[in-house]
């Protein structure tokens, strides 16, 4: 059995559904079913149960002896969300107790954490653990990941193997669902669909022209590629950035957009608001030499290969992962 906590969300269901590809079908699918906007994530996929998020520890204290691997994608992850408390239960104490679980039933585990954790990257982009302890995330989103991976440093019980993936800017199909928190590739879709024309942020850093703020975009499909290598590796734990490794600009992105819908760009800007102005992130760019050095090979999709993708045999279609 491979647990997936998160399992009905954006990386979750389509983890669920390369497993399901790779032949595995004893899948435990672990998450907040009520929420019915996440059901589609699901459909066709094969799963032998489905266990409610508070139920999870009861249910392994039962049943961890058929356990073979976790993989805890599961959290709140509204970065516009501010009540500290939301994010302590579910992201510190939840990861908590499924880290004592899988150190108690010697559980291979890889959990999601975040570049969120970078803040403004004054310390740079590199999964050096020994500068974990001096990141200063802008949100409480990003603190509580960070908290979680400097907790799981400092444990005297690990499980067996364990890795902490700092997942950056996730884009690909199965997030229709996630409304202001979907991928600006997915928005940049739905507003050139209905408009012909595209809006982006413009710059308020004069080291910036507008729409050329930069982010790490990394195709879901790599990212799940990364998370099964783990999955078979099974040793040099620790915390691993989740990136491409090539910042693109904004700019990029949604001309990658509009030409793979057929349509020729359009480009505007407006003024980033004000309350997140101050928390506005203008570059971030993973540094993946230590994935690299561990022997995962293969290369990342590219900007423009990621986004054809996606806009041609998903968002078009609504079709899913």
């Amino acid at each position: 059995m491979i647990i997936v906590t998160g399992a009905a969300g954006f990386i979750g269901s389509g983890l669920i559904s390369r497993l399901n590809q790779d032949g595995f079908k004893n899948i435990i699918a672990v998450d907040d079913f009520s929420k019915i906007e996440k059901a589609e994530n699901l459909e066709g996929k094969t799963i032998k149960e489905k266990v409610e998020r508070n139920a999870l520890f009861e249910w392994l204290d039962a049943n961890n002896r058929d356990v073979e691997f976790i993989f805890h994608i599961g959290a709140r992850t509204d970065t516009t969300e501010f009540d500290k408390e939301i994010f302590d239960e579910l992201n510190v104490n939840y990861s908590k107790g499924i880290w004592e679980k899988c150190v108690a039933y010697q559980i291979p585990l890889v959990y999601a954490s975040s570049a969120a954790t970078y803040g403004l990257g004054e310390h740079g982009y590199d999964d050096n653990e020994s500068t974990i302890g001096q990141l200063k995330p802008l949100n409480p989103y990003g603190d509580s990941k960070n908290e979680f991976d400097k907790w799981a440093l400092t444990q005297e019980k690990k499980p067996f193997f364990w890795a902490g993936l700092k997942f950056f800017n996730v884009y690909g199909p199965n997030e229709y669902h996630k409304g202001r928190m979907a991928s600006v590739i997915f928005h940049a879709y739905n507003q050139i669909k209905a408009t012909e024309k595209m809006k982006l942020f413009r710059s308020h850093n004069p080291d910036f022209k507008d729409g050329e703020q930069m982010r790490d975009f990394i195709y879901v499909k790599d990212l799940i590629d990364v998370c099964i290598f783990f999955m078979h590796h099974r040793k040099n734990s620790g915390i691993y950035n989740l990136g491409s490794g090539k910042a693109r600009t904004f700019k990029d992105l949604v001309t990658n957009t509009f030409l793979a819908m057929g349509k020729t760009p359009d480009i505007s800007f407006i003024d980033t608001p004000a309350d997140i102005r101050d928390k506005y992130q203008y570059f971030t760019q993973a540094n993946m030499s230590k994935l690299r050095s561990v022997g995962y090979t293969r290369p990342f999709t590219s900007l423009e290969e990621g986004v054809e993708d996606y806009v041609k045999n998903y968002l078009s279609s609504t079709a899913y992962l």
